[in-house]
């Protein structure tokens, strides 16, 4: 079931929101950028997200193919979200969970993880090491 989350940066320049199923799984990758920013992302639908405040604080980052914008806040580099289209599931927002404000620690536990192997791109695939993730 989806629960609206509200979510920023360090700041708070940047703040959204987004509806998110807390019971679908996150996502945690090993490609050489998650893995440096130990990213992990609830994917929504492009729908499902508002940016409430500081599209004009937002950085961008893109590497690799391009596909995925890697947003950042200029003033604390806090990564709040990400958007992308992959030829697997098609347009998404990738919402660091990290930077939501009104989901609590013990909903954060509960949250299922996927492990994708980014860097061989065998994103079906967890990777052979994950608990560095």
């Amino acid at each position: 079931m989806k629960k609206t989350c509200h979510g920023s940066c360090h700041c708070g320049a940047v703040r959204f929101t987004a509806e998110i199923d807390l019971a679908a799984p996150s996502l945690r990758c090993n490609c050489s950028f998650c893995l440096k920013v130990r990213c992990w992302a609830s994917l929504v639908p492009p729908a499902d997200f508002r940016l409430l405040a500081g599209a004009a604080d937002l950085g961008e980052y893109r590497f690799g193919a391009r596909r995925e914008s890697h947003y950042f806040c200029r003033h604390c580099g806090v990564r709040p979200f990400g958007r992308g289209d992959s030829p697997r599931i098609g347009p998404f927002v990738g919402i660091s969970v990290s930077c939501l404000d009104d989901v609590s620690a013990a909903e954060l536990a509960q949250l299922p993880v996927t492990f994708v192997d980014g860097r061989h791109d065998a994103w079906d695939a967890p990777p052979q090491e994950c608990r560095h993730l």
